[in-house]
């Protein structure tokens, strides 16, 4: 008899340790971002967020008396090397929830991975298909396409401007922002005159901006991400077009301005209040957190982008997702980032719903123009 307490004793000793042992788990966070490519200078501020403020949690104690554990792929780009990350992710890697997706391209060739697996993904990405109609498991924080080209015709039209020219790029998020202008320009009683496209690894795109200069069009919008913007905006320079130029979202970074130089001059596009923070009253509820990520990052990396922002919002209602839920249980942490309410973030305040998931209003966006190489904000 004392032999099989003795043994039960070593047994329970041993199943206590398990159980310990298995609370102190890590929480592993998957992430597939685009660091080097076209698109690097969205996917490399993303990373370096995830990675100090991973580092930063982990030095206070974790989430839940957990360490987490970024596991990380970097793209390129090249949506086949997502959903083979994304597999190897859920799969090998036994992650517990997705943050990523640097562009829609990406984003969009995982979605039916994680619909099929169960696994909570919040996009970095920029494309209103995203999230609508609303996917189960999917979840995004940057502004949409559908709320940029609403921010750039509105502001077109109190310029008293009606006739406007599209230049777009060749991606998923070029194509959707394009879907979206010609979508929207009726009801700000604006009218397409000119529809030209480019490849997003073109160098050159003097002849179609040739056509916009003859098309009678009385400003531009180039919706696109990567180089191309700049190589637009330059090529728009060169040829001595005057009309006000509008870019999307997708090149809120300084590196936009260093890579179009002079000529980003008087550029305008709606961005995220965080290249403007300082602007900002200091009755906003969102200028401590944002001057404190600013600060954060750039006494480390240099000047801050909006893309480093959305790795921070994303990364922030994970945790207190999974602090609400009291662990990692895969349908519970989904259900708590449905529950998002009132987080304050760099991209605005957000309040999701089972309806909305990504819980941004029209009002988060700022118009922001280039002036003297910085961001001046305009609206």
């Amino acid at each position: 008899m004392r032999r099989l307490l003795k043994v039960f004793g070593v047994v329970s000793l041993l199943l206590a340790g398990i159980g310990l042992a298995h609370a102190a788990d890590p929480i592993k966070i998957g992430s597939f971002l685009t660091v080097t490519g076209p698109a690097s200078f969205l996917g490399d501020p993303e990373l370096k967020t995830l990675q100090m403020y991973i580092e930063d949690l982990n030095a206070k104690g974790g989430v839940n008396g957990r360490k987490i554990e970024l596991i990380h792929y970097d793209t390129g780009g090249n949506t086949k090397d997502a959903v083979n990350f994304v597999k190897r992710l859920i799969k090998s890697d036994n992650v517990d929830v997705l943050i990523g997706g640097t562009t829609t391209g990406d984003t969009m060739a995982v979605i039916p991975n994680v619909e099929k697996e169960g696994i909570p993904f919040i996009s970095l990405a920029g494309a209103v298909e995203i999230i609508e109609p609303v996917k189960k498991w999917v979840f995004k924080v940057p502004h949409t396409d559908r709320m940029a080209a609403a921010k750039i015709l509105g502001d077109i039209r109190k310029r008293g401007l009606s006739k406007v020219a599209l230049i777009t790029g060749d991606g998923g998020f070029d194509k959707s922002g394009r879907t979206q202008v010609l979508e929207l320009a009726p009801n700000y009683g604006i009218t397409l005159v000119a529809d030209e496209s480019y490849g997003n690894k073109d160098t050159d795109m003097t002849t179609q901006l040739t056509k916009i200069r003859s098309s009678g069009a009385e400003a531009i919008i180039n919706f696109g991400l990567g180089q191309a913007p700049a190589i637009v905006t330059k090529n728009v320079k060169q040829l001595g077009i005057t009309l006000p130029l509008y870019q999307s979202h997708g090149v809120a970074s300084q590196t936009f301005i260093d890579l179009a130089g002079a000529a980003a001059e008087g550029v305008r596009l709606p961005a995220a209040a965080l290249v403007v923070a300082e602007q900002l009253p200091n009755t906003d509820p969102q200028k401590p957190v944002l001057l404190a990520y600013k600060n954060k990052y750039e006494a480390k990396y240099g000047p801050v982008s909006t893309f480093g922002g959305h790795a921070y919002d994303g990364l922030m209602i994970t945790v207190a997702a999974i602090q609400r839920a009291g662990g990692t249980d895969k349908a519970k942490v989904r259900d708590e980032i449905e529950k998002t309410s009132g987080f304050i973030g760099t991209a605005g305040v957000f309040n999701m719903s089972p309806e909305d998931h990504m819980g941004l209003n029209l009002d988060a966006f700022k118009l922001v123009e280039i002036h003297n190489g910085t961001w001046k904000i305009i609206e």
